[in-house]
């Protein structure tokens, strides 16, 4: 442990320093401070936290206290080694069942000591950097799991909740619920109901009042509520019980079959990885989303593995349950604005202060009201939308096995049941190819649904000679992949109906796509037609992206008898030398507006029908994109290629230089002014970008300007890039560099500079500074390499404007 954990934080810092894939790291600082946003989000997060870790405590079994050590060592030791600054760590409710079922075989200090073995088989498979594997888990089989956990906990703290006890199962459980309706207990079941009531009406108090009371966490609102009545009441109940931490119980050496301890361990390993590098991508998604300037770098998932193991090895050693991150107070230490892990770790100071100074106050809080506390958390996992996702995914037959194998007969066996189930879904879809044969406007459509493989070649032939002889044909491929019995029975197919006079067009899309073996490109099989071998040429062997590559395809031909015209129908230019051959040499490229039409063609063809439906979606509802992208004219900058949007994504402004003008009556622009105005006013664009590229004509412009030069449209409009220019020369502001090497010449530092001026002439026009008050716009710097087609966002490091690149290693998750 101790060679593997410091040596991957070191290594996982110096990427996040370099690297940050998501968004600009917080400025470093050689002293420690802590933001305000940390300090308010921490006491948010713990107020949270207090009571769900007695209540998760309580509906485990265990010691009330280990609830309480949970929460403390996730804070500050997962806080400080993990890999996601902003999740927060501590018993989780995913545990729940796990953890009550291994104190019921083992007992609790047996229990503890498999916490521990845990967290080391955590450590170790942080340190061969396996974390990203556990992502390849399907998310019905985890949210199945998640939802059956839920499903078990409601059952059970139902009991609690009615004033009884619960059973060891939840078929025990069901079994037991007639009796203990019968025999309600009404005080606990009124301060269950009281709670419950807090928990649902709090986060829907109206107007002003509202929602400067909805600050306070619903969770301590409905247990503080509750128990603050049932003390005004008088109302005798079962209280929370916090025993002398002299007489707290540590962990002990394992006792129990080997077998059934190695399940054990493998069962609390899985179930808590999954949970926290699940809840560390969704942290990333909540930080990218909400509004301010990011300054949280996404996270490290291998080291967020190590810093989830090290807590379990330090909870369990001190008697605690395990910890995983927890989705709830995550999500809640998100949106109060945390910038750094300082707001995670002193959660946990907050946690161990709590445990020791307040311990009269927690022993007087039902636990009835703990129980329904718990028990809609249980309800809460399993996700109505959850459910919805896997059901437009046809994955709902995983989701429901591994619900019910988790409820009936443990978190391990369903996983494994979902596991199954999944496998056995996945080759019923390679194994399972619709192909269908119909005649429609004059010609033959057979389309071909699913992964075309030699199972489905005696179907795929059957269906091909269906098709007359001499007919026009249309072959749709709609799948992933074609193995080579498929391919060679549909190119001889091809071959022979051409050849009888029949025409055969073979297309096939996935994600806009064309479908090709992996030779195709060099081949020139029928499988591999651009656009621009559909359109005329057979056995062109164009790439797919030369449509704006501004490629032609050229090949020499003989010249037809009778030809009358200096050059063949071909389009070469044909010279006769005085030995009478004849030299054949292409003639110069189409012209634009030829090229353009065919472009167009080819648009109509093969890519209105994929986005005929968005589009129309579109023009219906309106546009609503959440960003304006600012760049330059240039033709190599295509803006939907290098941020890979679509229709509807981006809102783009182009001109010479990607210049802001400055507002003012001398030097303003009312084109770029006003495509700002309307992107921030009317729609609420919740990013700016102002991106500058490699090789910018404006900014050589800029450097080769004569002072006295004519006053041409374009020396006016690059008047907006002096500042830029100047600051560049006299050094006035940070400095502008990239990450790893120093700028390769004057118009590249030109480039860098020009990025960040113009960023400093956005925040003077009126519409931003407002929405930047408001915590609603970002603001962002690019520079995009047009010769190594790479990306540099800008961040703030040491007093210094650095573009770090982004890898597309930091961008797969």
């Amino acid at each position: 442990m101790s060679a593997c954990v410091p040596a991957r934080a070191a290594d996982s810092d110096r990427t996040e320093r370099a690297h940050p894939p998501h968004s600009p790291p917080p400025t470093g600082s050689p002293r420690p401070r802590i933001a305000g946003a940390d300090l308010s989000a921490s006491i948010a997060v713990f107020l949270i936290a207090l009571p769900l870790s007695l209540g998760i405590a309580l509906a485990t079994g265990a010691p009330l206290q280990a609830g309480l050590v949970a929460a403390a060592v996730g804070g500050i030791v997962a806080g400080r080694i993990g890999g996601s600054p902003l999740q927060v760590s501590g018993p989780a409710a995913g545990l729940t069942v796990v953890t009550a079922d291994l104190i019921q075989h083992y007992g609790w200090r047996t229990t503890c000591a498999i916490t521990v073995l845990a967290g080391i088989t955590q450590l170790g498979l942080g340190c061969l950097r396996v974390a990203r594997g556990a992502l390849a888990v399907s998310p019905a089989i985890v949210h199945g799991m998640l939802a059956g956990i839920g499903v078990t906990i409601a059952v059970a703290q139902l009991h609690i909740v009615l004033g009884g006890t619960p059973q060891s199962s939840v078929p025990d459980n069901l079994l037991a619920l007639p009796a203990q309706l019968a025999n309600l207990h009404p005080a606990a079941l009124s301060v269950s109901l009281l709670t419950l009531s807090l928990l649902l009406l709090w986060p829907r108090l109206p107007g002003r009042a509202g929602r400067v009371l909805r600050a306070v966490p619903a969770a301590l609102v409905a247990v503080a509520g509750a128990t603050a009545i049932a003390a005004a009441a008088g109302l005798v109940l079962p209280k929370v019980d916090l025993p002398s931490w002299r007489n707290h119980a540590l962990a002990g050496l394992p006792e129990g079959p080997v077998l059934g301890l190695a399940a054990a361990v493998l069962t609390t390993t899985l179930v808590c990885s999954v949970q926290s590098l699940l809840g560390a991508v969704a942290v990333d998604k909540l930080v990218s989303g909400r509004p301010g300037p990011g300054q949280v770098g996404r996270s490290d998932l291998d080291r967020e593995l190590l810093g989830q193991g090290a807590a379990n090895i330090v909870s369990g050693s001190l008697g605690g349950l395990p910890v995983a991150g927890v989705a709830v107070r995550s999500s809640a230490n998100v949106k109060a604005g945390a910038v750094s892990r300082n707001s995670t770790m002193l959660h946990g100071v907050l946690v161990v202060i709590a445990a020791l100074l307040m311990v009269p106050l927690l022993e007087s809080i039902p636990l009835a009201s703990l129980a329904a506390l718990v028990m809609a958390v249980g309800i809460q996992m399993v996700s109505l939308h959850h459910i919805r996702t896997v059901t437009r995914h046809r994955e709902v037959l995983v989701y429901a096995v591994t619900t019910l194998g988790v409820v009936s007969l443990g978190v391990l066996e369903g996983v494994a049941l979902g596991i199954a189930v999944a496998v056995g879904v996945a080759l019923h879809r390679l194994t399972r190819t619709r192909i269908t044969h119909e005649e429609k406007e004059g010609a033959h459509h057979v389309h071909v649904r699913g992964q075309l493989t030699f199972l489905a070649v005696p179907r795929l032939s059957r269906a091909l000679h269906l098709v007359p002889q001499r007919a026009d044909v249309v072959v749709t491929l709609d799948g992933s992949f074609m193995d080579h019995a498929a391919y060679e029975t549909l190119q001889d197919w091809q071959s022979t109906h051409t050849a009888r006079g029949g025409t055969v067009e073979i297309t096939g899309r996935r994600a806009g796509l064309r479908i090709a073996e992996p030779a195709a490109l060099t081949s020139g099989h029928p499988f591999d037609r651009s656009e621009e071998a559909d359109a005329s040429d057979a056995g062109c062997r164009c790439r797919p992206w030369t449509a704006w590559r501004n490629h032609q395809c050229e090949r020499p031909r003989s010249v037809p008898d009778g030809d009358p015209r200096p050059g063949g129908t071909d389009g070469t230019k044909r010279t006769a030398g005085t030995d009478g051959a004849v030299a054949e040499e292409p003639e110069p490229a189409e012209t634009g507006g030829h090229e353009l039409m065919r472009g167009i063609s080819a648009f109509q063809r093969n890519t209105a029908p994929l986005v005929r439906g968005e589009l129309a979606r579109l023009a219906r509802e309106g546009q609503r994109p959440a960003h304006l992208f600012l760049t330059c004219a240039d033709s190599r900058v295509v803006t939907s290629m290098i941020t890979a949007s679509g229709p509807g994504d981006l809102f783009v402004v182009r001109n010479v230089g990607n210049l802001v003008p400055p507002p003012g009556a001398e030097s303003g622009d009312d084109s770029v002014a006003a495509a700002i105005e309307y992107a921030v006013e009317v729609l609420a664009v919740r990013s700016i970008t102002v991106c500058g590229h490699s090789g910018c004509g404006a900014m050589q412009a800029l450097l080769d300007a004569e002072p006295d030069g004519a006053r041409t449209p374009l020396r006016r409009w690059l008047r907006h890039g002096r500042p830029s220019l100047q600051r560049m020369g006299d050094g006035s502001g940070p400095p502008s560099r990239l990450a790893g090497r120093a700028p390769a010449d004057a118009v590249e530092q030109l480039c860098l500079t020009n990025v960040v001026q113009q960023l400093e002439h956005l925040r003077a026009h009126e519409s931003v500074v407002r929405a930047m008050k408001d915590g609603a716009l970002e603001l962002h710097g690019m520079y995009f390499h047009v010769g190594e087609a790479q990306a540099y966002l800008l961040t703030e490091r040491d007093e210094e404007k650095v573009f770090d690149r982004v890898r597309s290693a930091d961008l797969a998750m």
